[in-house]
């Protein structure tokens, strides 16, 4: 099984990286920056989720998620009408349609053509929230991949999907549980800033305010693993704090000139839930977890 979205940043192949970090046994999966869930779908077809919580800040995303576990027939039948459409002039115009006016089999068709179709797969939205990746110029895209879409349907049965800020997790992650980390990665330079992964962006200070909620998290006993790049800011969010912190090399083909692209510096920072848990077995308020949320910009 394998995601059913091309996602920039996508961790396919880090799995190895990734499992080798995951606890062996733990209650509830969470994945707060879902993205494409590849890490997700590892662990499903290896038997070891028996719940999950999935979410992201994007609604659009989420939406298609929900498409593809709860209408995946009517999905199918959407894409259908889309799948043959590759020309540069159907690309822009199905961008330019507004997918508050949607269905939400229609909505996430739209989405999932536009991932197969642009360039390099990104998801991007200027101040409008509207998205502005252009074409991608592919020769021929596979926008429609019938068996994979009911697949993956099967195997979201039972999972919570939900459209809100990671911050959330602060709620329900219990001891015991696995939460993975996959934020919008901090740029290593001036030139690589794709922040712009909804219309907030994800910045320094978000970025801080994770590391805050990854360090609560751990206190109270919660498994916890997160991807980032190799950055002096990431490095002192989370070095000398306890963490194992691995660097690892990966591909990355975002930049827009090919001889830019190429392996780069990842961290990976984990937190094996062996911490000595508070006495909130039932999820503290935000409040109660040392972070004051009202000093935080909000991510939503």
């Amino acid at each position: 099984m394998r995601p059913f979205l091309k996602w920039a940043g996508g961790k396919t192949q880090l799995l190895d990286e990734l499992l080798a970090r995951t606890p062996e046994t733990f209650g509830t999966y969470h994945e707060p920056f879902l993205g494409g869930g590849a890490l997700f779908f590892r662990l499903k077809l290896l038997g070891r989720i028996r719940r999950a919580r999935l979410s992201d800040v994007n609604p659009e995303l989420i939406n298609a998620w929900k498409a593809v576990r709860d209408t995946p027939y009517d999905l199918v039948a959407a894409l259908e009408k889309l799948e043959n459409r590759l020309a540069e002039e159907d690309y822009y115009e199905i961008r330019g349609l507004d997918p508050d006016e949607m269905l939400p089999a229609e909505r996430a068709a739209r989405l999932l053509y536009l991932n197969k179709t642009c360039f390099n797969g990104l998801y991007r939205e200027n101040s409008k929230g509207r998205f502005n990746v252009p074409y991608g110029r592919y020769a021929r895209p596979k926008v429609l991949d019938r068996a994979l879409l009911l697949n993956v349907s099967k195997a979201l049965e039972g999972v919570d999907l939900q459209a809100q800020p990671f911050l959330k997790i602060v709620k329900n992650a219990r001891p015991g549980d696995f939460v993975y980390f996959d934020p919008p990665y901090h740029p290593v330079s001036t030139t690589s800033r794709f922040t712009s992964y909804s219309r907030s962006g994800f910045g320094e200070q978000e970025q801080r305010v994770l590391a805050q909620v990854f360090a609560e998290l751990a206190e109270r006993g919660v498994h916890v693993l997160l991807s980032n790049s190799d950055t002096p800011l990431i490095r002192e969010l989370y070095e000398g704090k306890g963490f194992e912190i691995t660097r690892i090399e990966a591909a990355r083909a975002i930049n827009s000139k090919g001889d830019k692209r190429g392996p780069v510096g990842e961290l990976l920072v984990r937190a094996a839930g062996q911490i000595a848990a508070k006495s909130d077995e039932t999820g503290a308020a935000e409040s109660q977890l040392g972070i004051d949320f009202k000093q935080t910009v909000k991510v939503a």
